[in-house]
């Protein structure tokens, strides 16, 4: 289950961030206690291993991080969180919401664009790796013709 994360997870964050990246680019808790303490930030977590940690300022949102343990891949955790993190965005007043990931790894490009993300942009040589960055957004606003 899904649940707002607070002052007092970032441990349990970090623990499944550690899990998700490799050693070099795992966020320790007091990089993510931080985060929690600017304006606009919120995390979400999943005891079954997932987190995410975004942030809304002004009508634009942005995930700064998800991370979804390798052993609770593929059951729908990712696309959970991403939904659930679109919400609290739209919820904020976001109308738009980003996130980069690198063009390398696939996994997390099929996610996206599988949650109807759009390519907005593209940093090259972005990561240590030499990876591209690819800037996504997702529209947050209904569909014109769709009943609110």
């Amino acid at each position: 289950m899904i649940t707002r994360a607070g002052p007092a997870h970032p441990h349990a964050l970090a623990e499944i961030h550690a899990t998700a990246f490799p050693a070099g680019e795992a966020w320790p808790a007091a990089m993510i206690a931080g985060h929690l303490g600017m304006p606009g930030v919120f995390a979400l977590i999943d005891e079954a291993g997932g987190m995410v940690l975004a942030r809304t300022a002004a009508d634009e949102a942005e995930i700064l991080t998800l991370a979804v343990a390798p052993a609770a891949r593929r059951h729908g955790l990712g696309r959970a969180l991403v939904n659930a993190t679109a919400a609290a965005a739209r919820a904020q007043g976001a109308t738009r919401l980003f996130l980069e990931v690198s063009a390398r790894n696939e996994a997390a490009r099929a996610l996206y664009q599988a949650a109807g993300f759009k390519r907005a942009g593209l940093r090259r040589r972005y990561y240590a790796d030499g990876a591209d960055a690819l800037i996504l957004a997702l529209d947050l606003t209904p569909a014109a013709d769709t009943p609110a």
